[in-house]
């Protein structure tokens, strides 16, 4: 367990915050339109999919790195 503060965790805090903007703007100009007149029951699961999947590509490298440093 690590004791003293590193820059990693603010840095990848950062990083993950503006990565997550552009992924929600991303959605919102282009995916958003191909089903803005679809009924709202349809249309929920999409967003809830959408909603999920930023995070799939934190469940491995990009969180140990914050973490320890290294990727592996």
């Amino acid at each position: 367990m690590r004791t003293e503060p590193t820059w990693r965790i603010p840095a990848g805090i950062l990083v993950l915050l503006f990565a997550l903007m552009v992924y929600c703007l991303a959605i919102a100009r282009f995916v958003a339109p191909l089903f803005e007149g679809w009924p709202a029951l349809v249309q929920v699961p999409i967003y809830i999919v959408l909603g999920v999947i930023w995070i799939l590509p934190l469940r491995g490298r990009f969180l140990i790195w914050m973490e320890t440093g290294r990727w592996r």
